[in-house]
């Protein structure tokens, strides 16, 4: 087993700014070719251990900004209208893209990524859409979409 610096987050092993210990084959052959992490030992110690605990000290300040976020993003309710068929369906699905420009009008800046609809929105009424802030923080917000005439 080797110590290794994570430069990127990598599921099931570890976060970006973590050490952590795998394998010499895994990190040999798989994290440090990638440039997922790099291979700790005597001379670069103290300087990735020092970069550790700066980057647990930016993750606390950032984790406590996402957490006012997810507070403000949760109990939204945005209303969004769209033209609809006669059936009440809409003539195609909501795009990431609605809730993105939804949220800018509500000074919350996010990326299309980040938005995750449980299933694709194609009718009238209120739809729950998952916003990703971070693997932990996944707040909901209340979608409602409301129908417009056709245009004749």
């Amino acid at each position: 087993m080797i110590q290794v610096y994570m430069l990127k987050d990598v599921e099931n092993v570890g976060m970006a700014g973590q050490i952590v210990k795998v394998s010499e084959g895994y990190a040999a052959n798989f994290l440090v070719p990638r440039k997922l992490g790099v291979r700790i030992d005597a001379t670069n110690k103290d300087f990735y251990a020092g970069k550790q605990v700066k980057e647990k000290i930016a993750q606390e300040v950032l984790s406590s900004k996402a957490a006012m976020l997810a507070e403000r993003i949760k109990d939204l309710h945005l209303t969004v209208k769209q033209k609809i068929h006669d059936d009440g369906k809409l003539y195609g699905s909501l795009s990431a893209d609605v809730i993105v420009d939804l949220l800018k009008e509500k000074e919350i800046s996010i990326t299309k990524k980040q938005v995750e609809f449980v299933k694709s929105v194609k009718s009238v009424g209120e739809h729950k859409v998952t916003i990703k802030l971070s693997s932990k923080l996944k707040p909901e917000l209340t979608l409602k979409v409301v129908g417009t005439a056709k245009a004749a």
